[in-house]
């Protein structure tokens, strides 16, 4: 029977000076772990991992969260929670369906960008292995998103804003784009920059870019998607 030799996680770093307060230490579990759960997936990364980069005994993971699995479910369900919360409260506000369809987009493309830069990734990773790691409560989190943009797609057709389209096509490709667009930052980087000789479009630039390609896309012939209006 051999023994296993623990090495330093990717992206450890040498805990120094006075130890974490207990709320700064879940908050650091959960910065590092997102970030090592996107770039190596569930499976590629341990305790000591997230430990390490966190720079906390790795007691704290089971202290706060129970352990790896736990840990990564609270990952999911914070950040779908929040995003959940601003697309419902959005989609619930008066005015223009597609200035509210614009404001959808404009919300999932700030959390992946400024919020939950990891998110994406992650959550494209689990989106491969079918799911496996996501609880049932998770996994209700993405089905309220779409019933948020059918609602307002739905009410887009009424108005005669929007021509008469699928509402669940039209989410997937809202939100696939913006998770592939985010998920994919390193890879395009390395392709346009290095063979195109351009920088590549940053996250603003791209969803001003998917509001107007998904607007646009679903205005009723003569309007110019913006609530009706020529």
């Amino acid at each position: 029977m051999t023994t296993r030799t623990h090495t330093p996680g990717r992206g450890a770093k040498r805990r120094t000076g006075r130890p974490r307060r207990r709320a700064d230490s879940r908050a650091a579990l959960l910065a590092a772990a997102t970030e090592l759960f996107a770039a190596h997936g569930f499976d590629g990364v341990s305790v000591s991992d997230i430990a390490e980069k966190a720079g906390v005994n790795r007691a704290m993971i089971s202290y706060h969260f129970g352990g790896k699995r736990d840990l990564y479910a609270a990952i999911l369900a914070a950040t779908f929670q929040e995003i959940v919360a601003d697309v419902e409260r959005i989609a619930g506000s008066e005015g223009p369906a597609p200035e509210v369809l614009r404001a959808i987009v404009a919300a999932i493309g700030d959390a992946a960008t400024h919020r939950h830069p990891h998110f994406c990734t992650m959550m494209l990773r689990e989106v491969l292995t079918g799911g496996q790691h996501m609880e049932k409560t998770v996994l209700a989190q993405p089905a309220r998103v779409l019933a948020a943009v059918q609602r307002v797609v739905e009410r887009g057709v009424r108005e005669g804003a929007f021509r008469p389209v699928d509402p669940l096509l039209t989410h997937l490709s809202l939100v696939g784009s913006l998770v592939f667009f985010f998920a994919t930052a390193r890879f395009r980087q390395r392709v346009i920059r290095d063979r195109l000789d351009r920088e590549p479009p940053d996250g603003a630039t791209y969803v001003k870019h998917l509001q107007d390609l998904i607007i646009e896309g679903l205005a009723t012939r003569g309007t110019s998607g913006r609530g009706g209006q020529p």
